[in-house]
């Protein structure tokens, strides 16, 4: 009777030990991250990329296109670096879980990288008589405030500054190519002229600046 019991209880035990097959699959792998804030050139920036499903632990690689210079994708999905260019990146990320077999999904994303602060002419600088002028274009590329000062300084051929232009004000956040003008008028003389813009955020404690200098020098002639 032992014998058959024992038996029994050893019948059981092993029905109700799970084959492969009747282990349950891990859910499908999903890249959820679709969007990538934008970076700002020469900043330090940390992203971590997401997914779910599939066997744990999963490893991220860039499969396909480039990276902003100065920026790695890690293993574990963490996108950081401080990029050196300005631009936009496209490229395909193919993330791998730890299955057997292996199981892996492939992404697409696109960064842009901006300047925090961009200056630009409007109106490229030009002598009109005995005047130098001129107007730049500014543009606020983040989700702050700038305390924005900017100044122009046409410098002769003995050293002397004379500031032709000077602003500040509040440029606000997201704004797109604001056109400044500036000009006055000069003596006479050969002039290299110097574009300065400073922002400051305060609640940041952030500097940033951009500068503008014309590979040419301007000559102003003596009037009649």
């Amino acid at each position: 009777m032992l014998k058959h019991m024992a038996a029994a209880i050893l019948l059981i035990g092993i029905a109700c030990i799970p084959t492969l097959a009747q282990q349950p699959e891990a859910p499908p792998l999903v890249i959820e991250t679709h969007e990538l804030p934008k970076v700002y050139v020469r900043q330090a920036y940390q992203v971590r990329l997401q997914a779910q499903g599939g066997t744990p632990p999963l490893k991220w690689e860039v499969s396909e296109g480039l990276l902003p210079p100065g920026m790695v994708l890690q293993n574990d999905g963490l996108l950081t670096g401080t990029s050196t260019q300005t631009g936009d990146f496209r490229f395909g990320v193919t993330v791998t879980d730890s299955g057997h077999p292996a199981h892996q999904i492939t992404g697409q994303f696109s960064l842009s990288v901006v300047a925090p602060l961009a200056a630009q002419w409007g109106r490229y600088p030009k002598i009109n008589g005995q005047r130098l002028e001129g107007s730049i274009l500014v543009s606020n590329q983040t989700d702050r405030d700038f305390d924005l000062t900017m100044i122009v300084l046409a410098v002769n051929q003995f050293g002397r500054a004379t500031a032709i232009g000077y602003q500040h004000f509040t440029l606000k956040k997201s704004t797109d190519a604001m056109e400044i003008p500036f000009g006055d008028n000069l003596p006479p003389g050969t002039y290299q002229l110097n574009v300065d813009c400073v922002a400051e955020v305060p609640t940041s404690n952030s500097i940033y600046r951009a500068r503008l200098v014309p590979k040419e020098r301007f000559q102003v002639q003596q009037g009649p």
